[in-house]
């Protein structure tokens, strides 16, 4: 499937209980956070990992972001918060290939949601559709990394 047959869409995300560990540094040190919610809750784990994006724009060193996973129920874990998401309205983008290439599909969503006058509600998500597995690598061209861009209308934003 090439980049181009995936197409930008608008829908809702539910409200979803997380388990995640908000962490400032490379985006890449997120596999250790990844890693120990998988060793401490995976057996409530309910759906594909993600990032909340804390910070507007990309950083290379210092990003603000937290590395969650949906869970079914809480449980009291030292360095592990959990929490509801609430459902919301988002811009999404499926990224097919390396992370290293996700600017250029972040460029086209933000240009969609510019376009539209859309006010962007943070944090942003990044949903790993298929990515490296704990032991395999796995080839990066084929990774798929949902993008969502929550939003709301410029009308709703400014009554």
């Amino acid at each position: 499937m090439a980049e181009s047959e995936f197409d930008i869409q608008e829908k809702m995300l539910d409200s979803v209980l997380i388990a995640g560990i908000r962490m400032k540094g490379r985006y890449s040190d997120c596999g250790k956070a990844f890693k120990k919610i998988g060793w401490k809750v995976g057996r409530y784990i309910s759906g594909k990992p993600f990032l909340l994006n804390y910070d507007a724009g990309y950083k290379e060193n210092d990003a603000d972001f937290e590395a969650c996973m949906p869970v079914r129920q809480s449980k009291a874990v030292e360095g592990i918060s959990f929490r509801q998401l609430p459902a919301v309205r988002c811009v999404s983008l499926v990224h097919k290939g390396p992370y290293e290439q996700l600017r250029a599909s972040y460029a086209k969503v933000l240009n969609y949601v510019s376009e539209r006058g859309y006010k962007i509600v943070m944090p942003t998500r990044e949903v790993y559709v298929k990515g490296p597995g704990m032991i395999f690598k796995g080839n990066p061209r084929n990774y798929l990394t949902e993008i969502q861009i929550p939003i709301e209308s410029a009308a709703a934003a400014h009554p």
